[in-house]
């Protein structure tokens, strides 16, 4: 069951979205943004799937030790 719900945007904001995401798939979009904050179940899914994403992991995993290299660098330095 779905529910119509109003809000109201900065005109901004709104036509970026508009632009952005296309008229129609606005409600979809939102909710997939909100989705995880309000139903914590869907947050669980959503972190199991970006673990099981073996390239995002690993790229992640890169950037963490070069984040740390930089910083240790940065008190050496």
């Amino acid at each position: 069951m779905h529910r119509k719900l109003t809000i109201t945007l900065d005109e901004a904001v709104y036509e970026a979205l508009h632009r952005k995401v296309g008229r129609g798939r606005i409600s979809q979009f939102v909710e997939e943004l909100v989705r995880p904050y309000v139903l914590p179940e869907a947050m669980d899914a959503a972190y199991r799937e970006m673990a099981a994403d073996a390239v995002r992991e690993r790229e992640a995993l890169e950037w963490s030790e070069a984040t740390s290299r930089d910083a240790a660098d940065d008190e050496a330095g």
